[in-house]
């Protein structure tokens, strides 16, 4: 039967405990210019080009914006977790945690063991190759949580959840958020995945 170890988890270094939070700027605050109606038209038409243009991530979440709901919106964590940048920061944050993990395991006077971990917030900038992902998102912010298990033998093997979470505020139109013509919302999404 192995032990799990319930100390500070592994991986937190370097991290912002808290998720990128709401923007500064209040909704539906400020007075409705003509420039504002203007601007929010412009905004309509870019979704359209913006698919043509094979952004479509990028499409709906403008789309969303301009609804001005507010709700959450969710992208696909597993795609932007395919994106080379973002796997090859996580992947490093896992090799990380199982570093951390075998150094905590003391072989022969203990049988398997099991350790928390968690990445905290982190920040990966999307590359131009990207252009939907970085026009969607500008960069991802993400989180890496789950448990590192050493085996009696020292290998290792860890079960973790990606999780993305960002606030959603286009800096060129944020004057229709504090307008009360569009709002701005979170983006989450989450996948799951072993290492």
């Amino acid at each position: 039967m192995g032990q799990t170890d319930l100390s500070r988890p592994l991986g937190r270094s370097g991290s912002r405990a808290k998720p990128p939070g709401p923007g500064g700027t209040a909704f539906a605050q400020a007075p409705v210019r003509p420039y504002d109606l203007l601007l929010r038209a412009g905004c309509r038409a870019l979704p359209p080009l913006w698919t043509a243009l094979g952004l479509r991530r990028s499409a709906g979440l403008l789309r969303h914006y301009l609804r001005a709901t507010g709700a959450p919106y969710r992208v696909d964590a597993a795609a932007l977790l395919g994106v080379p940048e973002v796997r090859a920061a996580a992947d490093g944050q896992l090799a990380r945690w199982h570093a951390e993990a075998r150094g905590r395991w003391h072989p022969g006077s203990r049988g398997p063991a099991a350790y928390p971990a968690d990445s905290g917030w982190r920040a990966v900038t999307l590359p131009r190759g990207c252009a939907d992902w970085r026009l969607a998102l500008g960069d991802a912010r993400y989180r890496l949580t789950g448990t590192v298990r050493v085996a009696a033998d020292g290998s290792t093997g860890a079960e973790y959840r990606f999780a993305v979470q960002t606030c959603w505020r286009p800096a060129p139109f944020a004057r229709l958020h504090g307008a009360g013509l569009a709002r701005e919302f979170t983006v989450t999404g989450e996948a799951f995945g072993h290492a």
